[in-house]
């Protein structure tokens, strides 16, 4: 099966080609059938990397597939990286994405676009494939960069708004930033390395010593692509606008792919981080800052993707809390757990907006749990899950993180559960508000409620059950369990182990958080039901309603004018005068001289030209004399 591990990547390459090329002369079935078998036919294939990785006494396979890049002793080859890390995102990326693509089935149809949008999401799956799989940060960054023109495909895909243009455009040009500080991190690694291969570099990192500033300032620069890629703050506003692509992208870009690509970089790059205590601070405390902070924001949106969307930027910024207090097994638990649960409340919300006519404002639905069942009971399941609710998969991930946060700092630990609170108030703020009370719509909208088709229906189904059963892979000790994730990567993380033991906590203790971390989170879920379901309140109609507070959470602590108004605007004005005086009186003034020198002097030469056959002669007699007088000169 490793010998045809490149057959991986490669088939939803091929459904992309396909859909591409051929697509627009092909019935809608065909299309789907063709996109949504490539991704599972590289889900099949993965399985069996899976199976087979584990029954191998070495738990790392690189797989060679061309020589690439040689320059002197630099040598770049394009080959894959098979190890534990590797299986279980393959997994992730492809399975949620073959019911994503599946989902998209039902959601698209009757789209003008569906080959296209097909075609797209088989070339993002390609490079997302090739992000994880890469042997060395070269392939990485290919991927990475793959994603990041997808995504702006995807978010743009509506091109004919061009507020989804702009969403689009926002979200290249802050990945752009971010993409600056990986690359120069890249850089500085073949510098001080010698090689881009993971395993060289960490096998040559092991022998420098802890906190040196080389490994320090490559880590921050390539943490930096991270918060680009991964929404941390200040790089996270492009997220919540990328809401503007369809559903189905909301869940692909936010669940299982794009968002975790900063995640998987730091893991994979762990003895580096390890070695970098300073960097492991930053990570922490950015994580930790992003979490809350996006937390604080969702408790008053009123668009149900966006709400999602903040989510998302909260759970990652949980990812990143996990990885910098060096619960590197923790980050990647929730990666997992999270693609299942969130990817079920996208795809929910599109079922959503599908029943209620493309309406995303939770303000105009209420009531609908009776119309949509099967999306409320599964919307139902990804919240408790998401809420970190046991023996729901989020619960235990969340649990493992916050536990880290405890032994290594209990303020973080502190703050961390305040966001896990906010988290449980607003999802189920949004779940209250959405499908109970009385519908809010319009009659128009309540005539069409109806429960999504089974394309839509199956796939939220079986998320569902994920998200139940997607924690039990990593039971603590504490409850009894064998954390069989956690023994799987170990060999993954085996270095940093030994660099940087963990100091565990005692059972008592552990039982105390857990105890602690569930009582809050049912008085949360008690105080949003009391308030949205028996009080039947409804989110305020404007913002002049609100409290201050309430309405700089509502606007986004007005981050985004802050941005217009500091980077945006001041950097409009410095390319107006660039525009005029570089371009339009500079350049252009060249350009067009040479333009304007070449006609004058054509307009001289033509008055030459008299049509009188003495002048000719004479001009002909006088060309022989100087030319005489040149030569005599030359020569004398």
């Amino acid at each position: 099966m490793l010998d045809i591990v490149w057959l991986i990547p490669v088939l939803p390459l091929i459904g992309f080609l396909l859909n591409g090329l051929l697509g627009k002369n092909l019935p809608e079935k065909v299309v789907g059938t063709i996109g949504s078998l490539a991704v599972f036919a590289s889900f099949v294939l993965s399985v069996g990397v899976f199976i087979e990785i584990q029954s191998l006494e070495v738990k790392q396979f690189v797989l060679p597939i061309f020589d690439w890049i040689q320059i002197g002793t630099l040598s770049i080859p394009f080959s894959f990286l098979i190890d534990p890390l590797t299986c279980i995102m393959l997994l992730v990326i492809t399975g949620v994405g073959t019911l994503i693509h599946i989902y998209s089935i039902g959601y698209m149809h009757n789209d003008e676009g569906f080959y296209r949008f097909f075609s797209y999401l088989n070339l993002f799956v390609f490079f997302m494939l090739l992000l994880v799989m890469g042997s060395n940060y070269v392939v990485m960054f290919i991927g990475w960069e793959g994603v990041g023109l997808c995504s702006y495909l995807l978010i743009g895909f509506w091109f004919k708004n061009q507020n989804y243009n702009s969403a689009a455009k926002k979200a290249f040009i802050m990945n752009r930033i971010g993409d600056l500080g990986f690359l120069l991190g890249v850089f500085m690694i073949i510098e001080h390395f010698g090689s881009v291969e993971y395993t060289q570099v960490m096998a040559t990192a092991t022998t420098m010593p802890m906190g040196t500033t080389v490994i320090t300032t490559i880590t921050l620069l390539l943490f930096i692509g991270a918060m680009g890629k991964s929404a941390q703050i200040p790089l996270y506003t492009w997220l919540p606008d990328a809401m503007a692509g369809p559903t189905p992208v909301s869940a692909l870009i936010h669940a299982a792919t794009m968002v975790t690509a900063g995640i998987y970089m730091i893991a994979r790059s762990n003895v580096l981080y390890t070695l970098a205590p300073v960097s492991l601070h930053v990570i922490a405390i950015i994580g930790l800052v992003t979490a809350v902070f996006a937390a604080t924001i969702a408790l008053s949106q009123t668009d149900i993707k966006k709400i999602l969307a903040y989510s998302t930027v909260s759970q990652l910024g949980y990812m990143f809390l996990g990885l910098g207090v060096g619960a590197y097994v923790g980050a990647i638990f929730h990666l997992m757990t999270h693609a299942f649960f969130k990817a079920l409340l996208f795809l929910g919300a599109g079922s959503v907006i599908h029943a209620m006519s493309n309406e995303q404002d939770i303000r105009k639905m209420g009531g609908l749990k009776k119309a949509l069942p099967i999306t409320f009971i599964t919307m139902l399941i990804g919240t408790i899950a998401i809420a970190g609710i046991p023996p729901l998969a989020g619960f235990f991930s969340k649990d493992e993180i916050l536990a880290y946060a405890f032994s290594h700092n209990p303020m973080l630990w502190l703050i961390g559960a305040v966001g896990a609170i906010l988290t449980a108030f607003y999802m189920f703020r949004m779940l209250y508000v959405t499908f109970y009370g009385t519908f809010r719509g319009t009659e128009a909208q309540h005539k069409h409620l109806h429960e999504s088709p089974k394309t839509i229906t199956i796939p939220l189904i079986i998320l569902a059950v994920l998200s139940i059963i997607g924690g039990w892979v990593g039971i603590p000790e504490a409850l009894h369990g064998t954390h069989y994730l956690a023994n799987f990567l170990a060999p993954v993380f085996e270095t940093s182990a030994l660099l940087m033991p963990h100091a565990k906590l005692s059972h008592q203790t552990e039982y105390i958080l857990m105890g602690v971390s569930i009582v809050l989170m049912v008085s949360a879920i008690a105080f949003a039901y009391f308030r949205y379901v028996k009080g039947g309140r409804v989110p305020a109609q404007d913002s002049v309603k609100k409290s201050l507070i309430a309405d700089l959470s509502y606007n986004k602590y007005y981050v985004d004018e802050l941005y217009e108004t500091t980077i945006t605007k001041p950097l409009n004005w410095f390319s107006g005068i660039f525009f005029r005086v570089i371009d339009v009186a500079l350049i252009d003034g060249i350009v067009n001289g040479f333009g304007k020198t070449t006609n004058w002097a054509a307009s001289q030469m033509r008055l030459l030209q008299t049509g009188l056959v003495g002048s000719y002669v004479f001009a002909m007699v006088i060309g022989v004399i100087i030319m005489f007088l040149i030569n005599y000169i030359i020569f004398w």
